[in-house]
């Protein structure tokens, strides 16, 4: 049996990012930074992007990233700048972790405006396709790398009043899987991940905006509670790492079973 060149199989399958070097978008809070934190406990050398300047510093700075840049994952001029800020500082790039995303306006699709629809799309689809792209082309070149997006569970399901968020997740997810096919040959694995609802401050606004309900949504979820940015990171890590050799293309949920359920009431009754 004939294995590519970039291809080395060993025996240990532990999760260790010791000496990889990722970028992290979107790394100034929520799954991004959880993420970005336990990258660097794993031995991994981590560059942050986000478009909030001074959150991004300060954190950065608190967990030692090698470095940081402010940009707009919407401009393809910021994300090939940022890029090459990022390739700079950590000498080259092993992964991608894009978080970059905003939420929905939660509203019927009637009542939604048009360009707060195109901004969530523009944000969530655009920005992990200019992402993808930059990063992709450096890591084509040296014929390895692994990227990992971020999906959601309602780019997998139809969700009422989730009319621009949802489309442009399920557009990363295809997205995920149209790069998959085209990089894995060439030593760059893409994947998704896809989580449920997770206590960041994205759905901590929402929760306050009155826009979901969280007990709904833990009698909803099998594992009856609501998601840890750390374990979405936990995922991220196993995805990033050589550990997922063969892995490549996949939509993972980390949504505690929230996608597989499909009763007609709540998992939890009580």
């Amino acid at each position: 049996m004939n294995h590519s060149p970039q291809t080395q199989i060993t025996n240990n399958r532990s999760i260790d990012l010791a000496g990889k070097r990722i970028l992290v978008t979107g790394g100034s809070s929520g799954i991004g930074l959880a993420s970005a934190r336990r990258f660097i406990e794993m031995g991994a050398s981590v560059f942050l992007i986000d478009l909030n300047a001074n959150a991004l510093a300060a954190e950065a700075r608190a967990m030692g990233a090698q470095g940081f840049a402010v940009a707009d994952v919407t401009s393809e001029q910021a994300c090939e700048t940022a890029v090459a800020s990022a390739c700079q500082s950590l000498g080259g790039l092993d992964g991608l972790f894009h978080c970059a995303g905003v939420s929905d306006q939660v509203t019927p699709a009637v009542d939604m405006d048009i360009d707060i629809w195109q901004r969530i799309v523009d944000v969530n689809l655009r920005g992990s396709f200019l992402m993808c792209r930059t990063v992709g082309g450096a890591m084509l070149e040296r014929g390895s790398g692994s990227i990992v997006t971020i999906a959601s569970v309602n780019g997998l399901n139809g969700i009422p009043r989730r009319n621009a968020y949802g489309p442009a997740k399920a557009g990363v997810a295809m997205l995920t899987r149209n790069l998959s096919c085209e990089w894995s040959h060439q030593g760059v694995r893409v994947n998704a991940l896809a989580p449920g609802y997770i206590a960041t401050p994205m759905i901590d606004q929402l929760v306050h905006d009155h826009k979901i309900d969280v007990d709904r949504i833990e009698r909803r979820t099998p594992m009856a509670r609501m998601g840890r940015p750390e374990e979405v990171a936990n995922a991220a890590a196993f995805l990033l790492s050589d550990a997922a050799s063969y892995v490549s293309g996949a939509i993972l949920p980390v949504d505690g079973g929230f996608t597989s359920y499909g009763g007609a009431g709540d998992v939890k009754t009580a």
